[in-house]
């Protein structure tokens, strides 16, 4: 008989895990806040869209350089002391960036500073999460908090503008400071301390050769990070919602209906998979990956909203094996290179999503915008084919 899989229930029950979901939540919405007032800020000093947009993107792109180079810290020293300073270094660069009249320059800096934190804090996360809830709980547990960040984000764009208009952006950055403190103080106060992973007399370099030779040396690893990369494609839908509401006829209320279906589609598969019994979920990976994009193959008969936002919703649903590979990538890496491991992992899906964005937006320039979604999710096919056979010939070797 097959066991019962750990559900929700279960990991709310652990006092610790509960203290990481409330740090998470209130960061990360008030880390949406954050870009929203600072795009906000800018664009009133400058009155310029375009520094705006500039300004939006530097909240993106320093995971790039802090994922490979910083978040081998929580492998060399305690995950939650990792944590708590990250969020206190974070909660003072942010509050600086309150200070009116401070110069764009001083603000772009801090910025950078704060995001060079945030693999830094989800990489000590990936790394502790195995510890505060071992065995099967450790799936649901990833998918709460998996769904709490798509909520947290959408909550935070959502507050953001009325913040903003309520406290002004100086008073929307001092909630997001306030957010990061009060981030430390769950963390303090609801998961106690762990001894690092990896000796702490590690030099760093040889550190960072490790995490990634433990990514690059292993066909299972390498294979979840090819699937993972895959969502640079699919993010197709997202990444033109704009032109592609316009299409449709619509404007910002069917923007955010767009976004809201795969975001619905997204949580809704989540929380169907943390509940599929273990034995069949790796078998989920590469099918799963292949039905993401091929749900957006629909788009080629240029459906009406309705019948899109279908697609996207299954799409959207389809795209939640992300939560099957992100666990078995952690559950499958030694302890003491987790959080390494874990920081090339986000940065090669931050790279892939990335590309996947501009791509999409230089394709709709000269593609009517259901004709790139649908490009996009025939390429994405073949791509998902592709790390879906890299998985079950890793699997088979390991077997």
């Amino acid at each position: 008989m097959t066991a019962r899989a750990a559900g929700f229930r279960d990991v709310l029950a652990v006092t610790e895990f509960r203290a990481l979901f409330a740090a998470q939540l209130v960061s990360v919405t008030g880390d949406q806040l954050a870009r929203v007032a600072l795009s906000i800020l800018v664009y009133d000093r400058t009155n310029s869209p375009g520094w705006a947009a500039l300004t939006y993107a530097l909240t993106f792109l320093p995971d790039l350089v802090g994922g490979p180079l910083l978040s081998g810290l929580a492998d060399r020293h305690p995950p939650r002391t990792v944590m708590v300073l990250a969020d206190v270094l974070r909660a003072g660069a942010v509050a600086a960036m309150a200070v009116p009249g401070l110069p764009l320059p001083a603000v772009a800096a801090l910025l950078v500073g704060v995001q060079l934190f945030n693999p830094v804090w989800n990489s000590a996360r990936a790394a502790l999460l195995p510890q505060v809830l071992p065995g099967e709980r450790f799936v649901p547990g990833m998918s709460l908090l998996m769904m709490l960040v798509q909520a947290g984000q959408v909550a935070g764009f959502a507050l953001g503008g009325l913040l903003v208009a309520a406290v002004g952006t100086s008073g929307a950055l001092l909630a997001d400071a306030a957010s990061f403190a009060v981030s430390a103080l769950f963390l303090t106060a609801g998961v106690r301390p762990r001894p690092p992973q990896a000796a702490p007399d590690v030099r760093w370099w040889a550190h960072i050769r490790a995490g990634w030779t433990v990514v690059a040396g292993d066909r299972r690893r390498l294979a979840l990070v090819a699937l993972g990369c895959v969502s640079g494609i699919y993010i197709a839908g997202e990444a033109i919602a704009a032109p592609y509401a316009a299409e449709l006829g619509g404007g910002a209320a069917v923007v955010g209906l767009l976004l809201g279906a795969y975001a619905l589609g997204n949580v809704l598969g989540m929380a169907a998979l943390s509940r599929v019994p273990p034995a069949f979920r790796a078998r989920l990976l590469g099918p799963l990956a292949v039905l993401a994009c091929a749900a957006l193959l629909g788009c080629a008969l240029r459906p009406d909203l309705v019948a899109t936002l279908v697609v996207f919703t299954l799409s959207g649903v389809a795209s939640s094996y992300n939560l099957i590979a992100n666990t078995t990538f952690v559950q499958l890496t030694p302890d003491a290179q987790r959080a390494q491991a874990f920081g090339f992992a986000l940065t090669a899906l931050r790279v892939s999503q990335g590309l996947g964005v501009v791509l999409a937006g230089v394709a709709a320039e000269r593609v009517a915008p259901h004709g790139v979604v649908a490009g996009a999710g025939a390429i994405g096919v073949v791509a998902a084919l592709g790390a879906g056979g890299l998985w079950r010939r890793a699997q088979l070797g390991a077997g």
